[in-house]
């Protein structure tokens, strides 16, 4: 006979809120039965409803969009929403993104971090005239629209930059996430800006030449980008760059 009894799953977590006094960092474990079709984010709402009320953790679309719900699961950064359980063992750890600023248990702030690196890199499209809303509609080709919707797809979970061993070394590197920014306005008609101006942005060891090719990045993007590619096109554009830079200052 079939045998439909569903596992018991364990799912331990790291729990600590550093705005409490005295709290300290301990892992907590709860016992729950797996459903079928369930995720972890469906999983955490189960603990925090019929066990413990307190456990703090984010989420917002539930289908994969907002990134809000990224976090460690078995070591690795991922989202909560789109995880199966079922794909995983029956024994599951969970952690918060580190980087990041902690809210509490697995919740942190990533809007600090995505402002700060929006504001560093300029991520918008930069006119040299008054903006014409028009304009900025104006016809592109199919193929060209594709590649910069298909940069235009990161969500700024933070997987990216939780899974890459430069930024744990070198608080100042902008990540793949800004470096995909730097691609997508860089292919951009729309934007004014020289390869030189992207050269100031990037062309040092915080930017696209500190990167380590670890290939972190691109193994845990949910959204599955073609991060080393283009990190790979922006290191060889701006090598061109600086070359020229220092030919034309001898």
């Amino acid at each position: 006979m079939k045998n439909n009894k569903e596992r018991q799953l364990k799912i331990s977590i790291l729990r600590f809120d550093p705005h409490i006094k005295g709290d300290k960092p301990r892992m907590e474990s709860y016992e729950i039965e797996e459903a079928p079709g369930m995720t972890l984010f469906i999983a955490l709402n189960d603990i925090r409803q019929h066990h413990d009320a307190s456990l703090k953790f984010d989420f917002v679309c539930r289908a994969g969009i907002c990134g809000s719900c990224a976090m460690i699961i078995n070591g690795k950064p991922d989202l909560a929403c789109r995880t199966l359980t079922k794909k995983l063992p029956a024994e599951i750890t969970l952690a918060p993104l580190p980087v990041f600023e902690l809210i509490g248990d697995l919740s942190v702030f990533t809007g600090n971090w995505m402002r700060g690196l929006n504001e560093r890199l300029e991520a918008w499209v930069h006119e040299q005239e008054e903006i014409d809303f028009n304009r900025l509609e104006q016809r592109m080709e199919p193929e060209l629209a594709d590649e910069i919707y298909e940069l235009d797809r990161c969500i700024e979970c933070g997987c990216c930059v939780a899974g890459c061993g430069t930024i744990q070394m070198r608080e100042e590197f902008v990540g793949a996430v800004g470096l995909n920014k730097i691609a997508r306005y860089q292919l951009d008609p729309r934007d004014k800006r020289t390869d030189r101006d992207y050269y100031e942005l990037i062309g040092d060891e915080d930017g696209v030449f500190g990167c380590m090719t670890l290939l972190g990045c691109e193994d845990v993007c949910p959204k599955d980008l073609p991060l080393q590619s283009k990190i790979a096109y922006l290191r060889r554009k701006m090598l061109e760059i600086g070359l020229k830079s220092d030919t034309h200052s001898c």
